[in-house]
């Protein structure tokens, strides 16, 4: 038996310009960091004495036979990818589904994680962003960016790069202080509705071509957001620089803000937020905001009706936090 741990993100700028068909063009940047909230995957062999072949266990279960008869999209492509086959796989998680913080990625890079490791391989970093992108994007057909799987495979609070030739990560280099500071600067909303990110994003990426002046922009964000954090003299810059980049990415599609969105952020502000954000492609989810920790009481009180989750910055990545032999091989029929 194997379980994983896999963070989920909290992307602060650039997001958008991981879109391959722009940063193929102009390049993209995107500064982010894992948090202490995960998705956990446990993978079996399942025994050769059951009437099934897989059991795919999360919002519901499926036990199947054949690997192409799973349904669930990702779990298939993952094993048909890996030729692997004859698996029990639950998936539980911290935080809801379809919540703007990558959770199908890390789940993506999770799974991929457990399956590598059961069939007695090693897999880096580099390959299970590299691998997970590949299956959700090309095997399921899933429009969307490339930050979340590679987020979610590396850890930490990082800045990546994005061009035609692939992607690079750089830790961004900040003192203890500056980073706690951040961190407590930070408040965490959940605005209950559920989303859907691939369509969100398949909108984003009709739209690009007309958007690329804003989207370049969003990319020179990251070089700032990146200096303000690395002199650390004034992080109330980095709170303004996010209500900057919010309106600009609330331009990119209608699809990004609602109503709802706008009235949760206009109360924030009001009651002492700097700037903040809706997490992941838009239309509703989690919700970051940046101020000065003693307007924290005033914006909690304002945002009464959603509800707050605590969260602090991770630096691991995705991990095997159990690992138990098994000897049990089987064949599919």
């Amino acid at each position: 038996m194997i379980i994983t741990q896999t963070p989920f993100r909290l992307s602060f700028f650039g997001g958008g310009t991981d879109y391959k068909p722009f940063f193929d063009e102009y390049g993209g940047s995107v500064l982010s960091t894992t948090i202490d909230k995960y998705c956990y995957v446990v993978l079996r062999r399942v025994p050769p004495f059951f009437d099934f072949h897989s059991q795919i266990r999360y919002s519901k279960m499926e036990t199947v036979r054949k690997t192409e008869d799973i349904e669930h999209p990702l779990v298939r492509n993952c094993m048909l990818f890996t030729d692997t086959h004859n698996l029990g796989v639950t998936y539980d998680t911290d935080l809801p589904a379809r919540s703007g913080l990558g959770s199908s990625s890390s789940f993506a890079v999770g799974l991929l994680q457990g399956i590598y490791a059961l069939n007695g391989k090693h897999a880096g970093k580099e390959k299970l962003a590299k691998d997970a992108i590949y299956v959700e994007r090309e095997l399921c057909n899933e429009s969307g960016g490339w930050q979340d799987q590679i987020a979610a495979a590396y850890g930490g609070l990082n800045r990546i790069d994005f061009n035609s030739d692939g992607f690079e990560v750089q830790p961004v280099i900040v003192s203890k202080k500056t980073k706690l500071n951040l961190q407590e600067s930070l408040l965490f909303f959940f605005t209950g509705l559920p989303r859907y990110s691939s369509n969100i994003a398949a909108s984003q990426m009709d739209t690009i071509k007309d958007k690329i002046r804003e989207l370049i922009e969003m990319k020179h964000l990251v070089d700032e957001a990146e200096k303000i954090l690395i002199s650390g003299s004034d992080l109330n810059e980095f709170g303004k620089l996010l209500d900057y980049t919010w309106n600009l990415k609330r331009g990119l599609t209608a699809n990004i803000s609602t109503d709802y969105i706008d009235n949760i952020y206009a109360k924030a502000k009001k009651a002492g937020a700097l700037g903040g954000k809706l997490i992941g492609a838009g239309g509703s989810g989690f919700m970051v905001f940046y101020a000065e920790p003693d307007k924290h009481h005033s914006i909690k009180h304002a945002l009464g009706e959603l509800l707050y989750v605590p969260i602090a910055f991770e630096n691991n990545g995705s991990k095997i936090i159990h690992y138990t032999p098994e000897e049990i091989t089987c064949e599919e029929n």
